[in-house]
C-alpha cells in the first residue's frame, strides 16, 4: 500500500519535471529552435491542433525555421497562429508552399523578460509537485490505521526525499536555463 503510493507519487513528479523541461524549451534563446515551434495551436477547421502535427518543422540558419505545411489549405492558419504566438516575435513569410519564420535578435532587456517567464514557469511546476506530495501525504495519512504511525512516518520521510530531489531537479534545469538565456 504505501510502496504504491510512493511510486504513484514518484512517477505524477517526474511527469511535472518533464513537463516542465518540455516549457523550458518553449522559451527562446538565439537561436530558431523547432521546439520554439512545437506548442503552438492552430485552428485547423476549427480545431486546434499542434503546429508539429500539421508541418515539418526544419532549422534552415541560427534564427530562421523553414515550416513545410502537410496540407497547402493550411498555410494561412499556421502562418496566422505563428504570428499571434505570445513571446516569440518572428517576421513570418511565405511563398505559397513553406513559411519561413525569422526570430529577431535578442534584446537583453528581452533576455531578461524571458528570465522571469522562465522562472514562473519553474515556480509553477514547484508548484505541482508540492501538489503531488500534499496527494501523497494525504493518502498515507489514510493509511495510518492499518499500517501503524511509524510506517506512516517512515514513508513520508521518503516521500519529503523524492520531493526535495524533483524540486532540485527543476531549480537545476531553470539554472541552465537563465544561463542559455542571458549568454550572447
Amino acid at each position: 500500500m504505501i510502496t504504491d503510493v510512493l511510486s504513484d507519487a514518484t512517477s505524477r513528479m517526474s511527469k511535472a519535471l518533464e513537463a516542465a523541461k518540455d516549457d523550458f524549451g518553449t522559451v527562446r534563446t538565439g537561436r530558431a529552435n523547432p521546439q520554439l515551434f512545437s506548442k503552438i495551436m492552430v485552428s485547423y477547421y476549427g480545431t486546434p491542433t499542434p503546429l508539429n502535427q500539421l508541418a515539418a518543422l526544419q532549422n534552415q540558419e541560427a534564427r530562421t525555421l523553414l515550416i513545410t505545411p502537410y496540407d497547402k489549405g493550411a498555410l494561412r492558419d499556421i502562418e496566422q497562429a505563428i504570428r499571434d504566438t505570445p513571446n516569440l516575435g518572428a517576421n513570418v513569410g511565405n511563398d505559397g508552399a513553406v513559411i519561413r519564420a525569422s526570430l529577431p535578435e535578442l534584446t537583453q532587456d528581452r533576455r531578461k523578460e524571458f528570465v522571469k517567464i522562465v522562472r514562473t514557469k519553474g515556480e509553477d511546476a514547484k508548484v505541482s509537485v508540492r501538489n503531488i506530495r500534499r496527494k501523497a501525504k494525504d493518502e498515507l495519512d489514510a493509511l495510518k490505521s492499518e499500517v501503524g504511525d511509524d510506517e506512516v512516518a517512515r514513508a513520508e520521510k521518503e516521500l519529503e526525499q523524492i520531493t526535495k530531489t524533483h524540486v532540485d531537479a527543476i531549480d537545476d534545469a531553470l539554472k541552465r536555463k537563465e544561463t542559455e538565456l542571458l549568454e550572447i
